[in-house]
């Protein structure tokens, strides 16, 4: 064997082993897109005074979040939305939930809610472990909502129905 031949096969080799060791990049299934970079969990808090009332409290699941629907008979509200306890209206008692507590003040009157300390069933949602109403007194409403842990959330206004409006509360499954 010459030394150009012996060259030659080292060569040959060496190429063969350096790609031997060279990853394969194989894209894998993209997983669902949960926007939340812009959520957190400080307050959310809008000062406004109202003279509207609930007419309704919901809920609903979706793919990265709960949602807590207030319903308004009117557009605009006042609301403060934050991690922390719950206290009962006009007494001041505390209101002990299931969870985390998210304490949830809604400048509006809510008359027609029952006071409950289970005013929705949350069974089998991600994150949501309890809604509680814990009263209105003079033009304002305190709700409780017991979630999994101290997770991103966001607060929307959002228009309509007809001529009211609706205080939106979301709490993510993850951060």
């Amino acid at each position: 064997m010459t030394s150009k031949q012996w060259v030659r096969g080292a060569a040959v080799t060496a190429f063969g082993m350096a790609m031997a060791v060279v990853p394969v990049v194989v894209p894998q299934a993209e997983a669902a897109s949960c926007p939340t970079y812009r959520w957190g969990s400080l307050a959310k808090v809008d000062g406004e005074f109202t003279a509207n009332d609930i007419g309704s409290v919901r809920s609903g699941r979706h793919a990265c979040f709960d949602r807590l629907v207030i319903d308004l008979d009117d557009r605009g509200v006042g609301y403060d939305v934050r991690y922390g306890a719950v206290y009962q209206e006009g007494s001041g008692d505390r209101v002990y939930l299931r969870g985390t507590d998210i304490q949830i003040i809604v400048r509006a009157w809510g008359r027609d809610l029952r006071n409950s300390r289970e005013l929705l069933d949350v069974r089998g949602y991600s994150t949501f472990r309890q809604v509680a109403m814990a009263g209105t007194f003079e033009g304002q409403t305190t709700l409780g909502l017991g979630v999994r842990a101290r997770l991103p959330m966001r607060v929307l206004e959002l228009d309509g129905p007809g001529d009211g409006s609706r205080l939106v509360i979301d709490v993510a499954h993850s951060w």
